[in-house]
C-alpha cells in the first residue's frame, strides 16, 4: 500500500502548467513538513543550521491543480493526501536523475484568505467586529 498524509506549509507559490495536447492542468509546489522533534532538539538543529523540516515536492492534477494555483500561496498551511512516486530521467550530460515526489489525490486548504495574504497575516482577527458591552442584550 502506498498512501501518505502530510500537513505542512508551502515554500513558494504553486506553479501551474497545462499539458500540450490534452490541456490537463498540473500544479507543483514544495511542502515543508516539520519533523517531530522535541523543543530542545529543534533548537539544537537550528543552531547547527540543519533542517527541522522535510521539503517534499508535490504534484496535483486536474481541476484541483487549478484550485491550488488560484488559492494557495507561499506559507499557507495545507493537508495533502496521496502517494509517493519515484521516477528518473537522463539529463543533457547523460546523467541519470532520480526524483521522489508526492502525487496528491486530495489537497485540503487549512488556512483561507486572499492569495495575496500569507500565513503571517492575522487570520484570527479576520471578520472580527468589536462589540460594545452596551450592545449585549444580557
Amino acid at each position: 500500500m502506498n498512501k501518505v498524509i502530510l500537513i505542512g506549509r508551502l515554500t513558494k507559490d504553486p506553479e501551474l502548467r497545462f499539458l500540450p495536447g490534452n490541456g490537463t492542468a498540473v500544479s507543483t509546489f514544495t511542502l515543508a513538513v516539520d519533523k517531530n522533534l522535541s523543543k530542545d532538539k529543534k533548537q539544537e538543529l537550528e543552531m547547527q543550521n540543519k533542517p527541522t523540516a522535510d521539503f517534499l515536492r508535490t504534484v496535483v492534477w486536474g481541476k484541483q491543480a487549478e484550485n491550488c494555483a488560484n488559492y494557495l500561496a507561499k506559507g499557507r498551511l495545507v493537508a495533502v493526501e496521496g502517494r509517493i512516486e519515484t521516477r528518473s530521467y537522463e539529463n543533457a550530460e547523460g546523467e541519470r536523475i532520480y526524483i521522489t515526489e508526492v502525487v496528491a489525490e486530495r489537497v485540503q486548504f487549512l488556512e483561507f484568505g486572499d492569495k495575496k495574504e500569507t500565513s503571517s497575516d492575522s487570520d484570527i482577527n479576520k471578520g472580527f467586529v468589536p462589540v460594545d458591552d452596551e450592545d449585549i442584550p444580557f
